[in-house]
């Protein structure tokens, strides 16, 4: 109609967002507030305190570029030795076979040093070197007295290969070298790489306690197999193999139980066969003519008789 003002289109109000699309811009620590069973105020305090953290770290780092914290710690070790903590006196326990000289020189090296720049583990890890020392304790004792206490390693065997000889311990670790004889009663492993498979040759032993305190050697044969050698100077042929070798000494240790094969005519048992035994016997010594004394005075007496006649 002609001269009728027409209203203006209300404007239309914006439409809130939905439940759904303010959870979807909440931001993620929100929602790591809102699982956390933490108050808003504590999750704030420990936020806090990583930061502190983080630029304590920081802080260090860059001393120790800077080389400020070596300074303080040798001022602060070069104060605990006027006061009285400073290495006097390093005793030394459990040494017997090991070189003593050695030892020595490492642990003195650290007198008169101050407690703060001793370093226990690097001492312990020197010591260690040695092949007689098994472990090594190494204890501060306030104020000037740094402990050493020395477990050494037990010779278990003795190593003979190229005509060398050492002292060998249950794992097979050389000890020490020394000459033939040397080795007293000790069990005698022969060839190379013979050491390293000493604690093998323990269990397979062990198969027959009643023979292993009658075996004096071992041979480590082609890197294979076992011969072994007893104390009556038999030498038995062991088959490869852990669990073959172990049925074959246990088969010839019932034997020896039954028919006393050590100790007799037989030098040699051949048991690499699982099927059958070879035995050898010890050659037979060549008969040694021996003249009658009696006879030989009684032809002396007739010759001059007869000389004497003439």
């Amino acid at each position: 109609m002609a001269g009728v003002a027409r209203k203006a289109p209300a404007k239309r109000k914006a439409k809130s967002p939905s439940p759904r699309q303010k959870m979807l811009h909440a931001s993620w620590v929100d929602r790591l507030i809102r699982i956390l069973p933490l108050t808003e105020k504590e999750v704030q305090r420990i936020a806090t305190w990583i930061i502190l953290a983080v630029l304590t770290l920081l802080a260090l780092v860059a001393a120790q570029y800077a080389g400020l914290t070596a300074v303080a710690y040798q001022q602060y070790a070069a104060l605990a030795a006027k006061a009285g903590f400073q290495v006097k006196r390093v005793p030394v326990t459990g040494m017997e076979r090991v070189d003593q000289l050695k030892v020595y020189q490492l642990v003195l090296a650290e007198k008169d040093r101050a407690m703060p720049l001793v370093d226990i583990e690097k001492i312990r890890t020197d010591l260690l070197q040695y092949g007689w020392i098994k472990d090594a304790r190494v204890s501060r004792r306030l104020p000037d007295t740094l402990a050493v206490e020395i477990i050494e390693r037990k010779p278990a065997a003795l190593w003979q290969r190229n005509g060398k000889y050492a002292l060998i311990d249950a794992n097979g670790i050389v000890l020490a070298n020394v000459r033939a004889g040397e080795g007293g009663d000790l069990l005698t492993l022969n060839g190379n790489q013979a050491n390293a498979h000493i604690v093998a040759l323990n269990a397979l032993l062990d198969n027959a306690s009643a023979l292993k305190s009658q075996v004096s050697g071992a041979s480590w044969i082609g890197n294979r197999r076992w011969d072994l050698q007893f104390q009556t100077g038999e030498t038995l042929a062991l088959p490869e193999g852990e669990a073959e070798a172990a049925k074959a000494l246990l088969n010839f240790a019932r034997l020896d139980g039954v028919h006393r094969l050590l100790g007799r005519d037989l030098i040699h048992f051949d048991l690499r066969d699982p099927d059958r035994a070879y035995f050898r016997k010890a050659p037979m010594a060549k008969p040694v003519k021996v003249e009658n004394n009696e006879d030989n005075e009684n032809n002396e007496i007739t010759s001059k008789n007869n000389g004497l006649t003439a």
